[in-house]
């Protein structure tokens, strides 16, 4: 079964960074079918995180969290902006994961922030980190400012278009919006309804 692991770097009780993890997690699940399901809050690894930056050894409750990172077929990560990037607790818990451990691991990105101002966080910040790390970034990133919560819909279609994008990834379903070859067409014709609804719009 397909391990997923979601990380969320949400500091408030509730967290709208933790509300943008599930949604991501509902959207995923929907597309992948039953998976292994596991989710990582940074909170609670704060002070594990400052030891091991100090000491140079994990405790057992930071180890557990980035043995199930290191182990997972995908990663469902968000981070609220802070300073015009990811938190520093998010940021720490990647710089301490084993160096090769995201190799061919595909991840879907998420950011959080009061203003759609930091929506190109996870262009600027978030998607050279994954890059660094040699994890396959899923296409489209899910940005939510306070405001998206509320107008629903434009969120929803970005989070059902990354999740699609992730399951492409694991090759639970064909690329998404790849134009369909003439091989293809010839062979299954799109049909005239279809053609002309798309003409209209």
């Amino acid at each position: 079964m397909t391990r997923v692991v979601v990380v969320s770097a949400g500091l408030g009780v509730p967290s709208s960074t933790r509300l943008l993890a599930d949604r991501l997690t509902e959207a995923v699940v929907r597309e992948l079918g039953p998976v292994e399901l596991e989710v990582v809050e940074l909170r609670p690894l704060a002070r594990p995180l400052a030891d091991h930056l100090l000491t140079g050894f994990a405790g057992p409750e930071l180890q557990a969290a980035h043995d199930a990172v290191a182990a997972a077929d995908a990663l469902v990560v968000v981070s609220p902006v802070f300073a015009a990037s990811y938190s520093g607790l998010f940021k720490m818990f990647f710089d301490l994961l084993p160096r090769d451990a995201l190799i061919g691991t595909p991840v879907l990105l998420g950011a959080t922030a009061g203003s759609a101002r930091h929506s190109l966080v996870v262009d600027h910040a978030m998607r050279p980190l994954f890059s660094y790390l040699r994890a396959l970034v899923v296409p489209t990133a899910v940005f939510a400012a306070t405001d998206d919560f509320g107008s629903d819909a434009d969120l929803s279609g970005r989070i059902t278009r990354a999740a699609r994008e992730l399951a492409a990834l694991l090759g639970r379903r064909p690329a998404v919006n790849r134009p369909r070859s003439v091989e293809e067409e010839l062979e299954d014709p799109t049909p005239f309804e279809e053609l002309m609804r798309r003409a209209g719009g």
